[in-house]
């Protein structure tokens, strides 16, 4: 009988392994947060919440060390230190890098260098050499690379994929995405850096729109696009900065056309230059109907699909869970991706895929030229139907 405990005892505990709730467990993956901005409220609170079944946050870092105390406070277990202290930690496995664009690549390659495997802000890099030796030294590590945006994990695009691969829409023909705004600096409170290399709409807000058109029609093979830069600078009317003038450094309206290898072409429009609009943000247009899909920003919204021969839009319901903002989505998938071996859904090559891109359409519009790019992805292995909250196998 004593034989017959110690065997089920080793069955559910040796590994880091255990059944609970019908459920298989990992063993938690810690991590650090580098960044505490305004953006790392959610990642903490999802973090520390809804993936603690897989995450183990232990520690936060800023360089303005008071920043990095006040979310230790707010969050139980979490720890601030320095940005040395929490690379030379060797229980930190995951670092989650909430740093300014500009930073990075430099957080991230540290990181990795480390033997930390990394989970970036969008976007993965500011230039294509930055992300090649990111993504080259992960690998010599032994560590794994991951980028937002994770919101086409969430409820909203895996409906749509879904709908897509279930040949709802019929063949792909036609996608067109637009996001168009007047700026950021009537908000922000700190909005120097969307100005600056590595901003500009197509920057800031392009990876959710481009990451959601891959994660639903695969790798763009071709772009052309055209760019401009409206207004030299631009004065900041938010506080607490408000009568500061911020220097453009970037274009701040640009549109493109890609084609996809699978022979879709889409548009996209990003703009820090309109004062408002009515324009769909998202739209995927078959052989056989037209879907309106959410604001890729978001991890739910409204779908919308008019078959060809309906008069009427019909209503879709979401058929996946992570409708709210699940900021952190990613991290948990890159999480399970290092314990179990499997590829991350938002991971390195995805994200080099959607920088390229970006660079592309710029470089399109310097060179008056069409560009074809030179990377390509796999599709992200969509969710499973029917998941709990912090599940994502």
């Amino acid at each position: 009988m004593l034989f017959v405990i110690f065997v089920i005892f080793v069955f559910l505990f040796i590994g880091g392994k255990t059944l609970f709730g019908g459920r298989t467990a990992v063993e938690k993956v810690n991590v650090g947060v580098v960044g505490c901005g305004a953006i790392s409220t959610i990642y903490l609170k999802n973090l520390t919440t809804v993936f603690s079944r897989i995450l183990q946050v232990t520690c936060c870092s800023d360089l303005i060390a008071s920043k990095a105390q006040d979310q230790a406070d707010k969050f139980p277990g979490v720890k601030a230190v320095s940005v040395e202290q929490l690379l030379a930690d060797r229980q930190v496995e995951l670092i989650v890098n909430l740093t300014i664009p500009n930073a990075h690549a430099e957080v991230a390659l540290r990181a990795v260098q480390a033997g930390k495997s990394v989970y970036n802000e969008k976007p993965l890099t500011i230039t294509r050499d930055q992300a090649r030796q990111l993504l080259a030294a992960a690998q010599k590590n032994n560590v794994l690379v991951g980028c937002a945006p994770d919101t086409f994990l969430g409820a909203g695009y895996q409906t749509c994929r879904k709908l897509v691969e279930e040949g709802r829409i019929g063949r792909p023909i036609a996608a067109n995405a637009n996001f168009l705004c007047r700026g950021h600096e009537r908000w922000h409170p700190s909005p120097e850096f969307y100005y600056k290399k590595g901003g500009g709409p197509m920057f800031d807000m392009g990876p959710y729109y481009l990451t959601a058109l891959v994660s639903l029609l695969g790798p763009v093979a071709r772009v052309c696009g055209s760019a401009v830069q409206s207004f030299p600078t631009r004065t900041i009317t938010s506080q607490p900065l408000a009568g500061k003038t911020i220097e453009v450094e970037v274009p701040t309206h640009v549109a493109g056309v890609m084609e996809f290898a699978c022979g879709t072409v889409a548009t996209i429009v990003t703009s820090f230059d309109v004062w408002a609009s009515q324009a769909p943000r998202m739209e995927l247009h078959g052989s056989e109907a037209s879907l309106v899909m959410p604001d890729p920003n978001t991890f739910g919204g409204k779908i919308l699909l008019r078959p060809a021969a309906d008069k009427e839009w019909q209503e879709i319901p979401l058929a996946y869970g992570y409708a709210e903002n699940s900021r952190g989505l990613g991290v948990a998938d890159l999480a399970r991706a290092l314990r179990t071996g499997r590829a991350a859904r938002a991971g390195g090559e995805l994200a080099y895929h959607v920088l390229d891109l970006m660079h592309a359409f710029h470089d399109a519009a310097a060179q008056r030229a069409s560009i074809e790019l030179e990377s390509s992805c796999a599709k992200p292995a969509p969710l499973p139907l029917g998941l709990a909250a912090g599940d994502l196998d």
